[in-house]
């Protein structure tokens, strides 16, 4: 919680102070000029790695493999728009490095190297629970030992709705 705190009273303070700091080199119109143009190439660049994204998610799942480092991919890509839509050149310089492949990439493997799948469901820390992979049939229920003897009932039924 303290490092959310920290978050959001650094970073303004940094944007505030580069601002200043390129607006007092090359001019307070050029500095708003040039923070607009960050944000209109970077949301260009968003709108085609995204596209690129999406079409290797929609590729795997028509292979019959779930797409679980695209939808990383996309979240990092969602975060990085973000930054680049707010005002500023240490923000844009952050949502720049989320939107280029090679480090978008080296921050999702991180990401990954972090997580577990642990019946299907993504958990942080390490549990002594059977632990899948992400690549391949990671979530193919026929390999999973979830069933009857987990402890959970499953009911079925049939649903209509009458007005």
């Amino acid at each position: 919680m303290r490092f959310l705190l920290l978050i959001f009273i650094v970073i303004p303070i940094v944007e505030m102070w580069l601002l200043i700091q390129v607006g007092g080199l090359i001019g307070a119109l050029p500095t708003i000029a040039l923070v607009m143009l960050t944000a209109v190439i970077g949301l260009a660049l968003l709108r085609r790695q995204g596209f690129s994204t999406l079409m290797r998610g929609r590729a795997k799942m028509e292979s019959g493999e779930i797409p679980a480092m695209e939808m990383i991919e996309a979240l990092v890509l969602a975060v990085s728009g973000a930054m680049l839509l707010t005002p500023g050149f240490f923000t844009d310089a952050l949502g720049f490095a989320g939107l280029l492949p090679l480090s978008r990439h080296w921050l999702v493997n991180r990401l990954v190297s972090r997580m577990d799948i642990v019946d299907g469901y993504y958990q942080a820390s390490h549990s002594h629970r059977q632990t899948h992979s992400l690549h391949g049939s990671a979530f193919d229920p026929t390999k999973s030992e979830s069933g009857p003897s987990n402890g959970k009932e499953t009911l079925e039924g049939e649903y209509r709705r009458e007005d």
